[in-house]
């Protein structure tokens, strides 16, 4: 099939195949023409890095995921290693954001939201780092 189609099978803009492709995240054969072909298992693996990305996955990790999902000699705690990292990832985030929403409900409360000129939200912002 061509770009065009293994792009809308797998959800993902063809710009992004390309893209996946010129890093050699997965690849392509070639038609007699030339253009790109691409075959279930192809289509398949785009579909895995699209789930892997969605799930906060870096390009890097969707490589090494890859890698472990076509070794049928894996070892199921590399991937769950893995996995643990990035939970850890997004724990640290949750709690930045929690941090980052207190932070802007506090000042949001603050301020009078009026016509007036003074806004502690703005002379927070304007605050010299500690």
């Amino acid at each position: 099939m061509n770009i065009k189609d293994a792009a809308q099978a797998c959800g993902l803009p063809p710009k992004t195949v390309r893209y996946y492709e010129e890093i050699g995240l997965v690849t392509a054969g070639r038609a007699a023409n030339g253009y790109r072909a691409y075959d279930e298992r192809d289509v398949h693996s785009l579909r895995f890095v699209q789930r892997a990305r969605s799930l906060g996955f870096t390009i890097e990790e969707c490589r090494q995921l890859l890698s472990l999902y076509r070794d049928d000699s894996r070892a199921s705690a590399d991937v769950k290693a893995l996995a643990l990292g990035k939970i850890a990832e997004v724990e640290t985030k949750i709690a930045e954001l929690v941090s980052m929403k207190t932070t802007l409900s506090a000042l949001a409360k603050s301020c009078n939201g009026d016509q007036r000129q003074d806004c502690p939200i703005i002379d927070d912002l304007a605050k010299d780092p500690e």
